[in-house]
């Protein structure tokens, strides 16, 4: 999962999350992101998952997109690019990792270490008899 962080516009500080591919944003209302920011197209770019790619944003033809200031059609993305189209801007980041309660787990290693230490010590009373 990532998630993309609305730096400026009139969206600006909201934080995104993206769960599903390819993930479309532009002004028209059937995006995933829709913005209404001066500059920025109906379907302005698409961000992808591909394999052996990663995140792979592609730009809609004729839009302007830029990755870290540099003009981008095509482009792998890497946590914490910058995505520049039309007045908006957006910050690329793979969202933290949900953990597993680890609870369970735990409490079935420590009874069996009591359980390890109990007979051990069921042994060593038998063993010294």
């Amino acid at each position: 999962m990532i998630q993309l962080r609305v730096l400026s516009g009139k969206l600006a500080g909201e934080i995104i999350f993206v769960r599903q591919f390819p993930f479309r944003v532009g002004r028209g209302a059937d995006n995933e992101l829709c913005l209404e920011d001066e500059g920025v197209w109906d379907n302005h770019l698409a961000i992808w998952f591909e394999k052996q790619d990663g995140f792979v944003l592609t730009t809609a033809p004729d839009a302007f997109t830029a990755v870290n200031e540099q003009p981008q059609q095509n482009i792998r993305l890497r946590n914490g690019d910058v995505i520049s189209f039309g007045s908006a801007k957006v910050q690329f980041w793979l969202a933290p990792a949900k953990l597993r309660g680890l609870r369970l787990r735990e409490a079935m290693v420590w009874a069996l270490l009591a359980g390890v230490t109990l007979v051990q010590v069921v042994l060593m009373l038998k063993l010294r008899k």
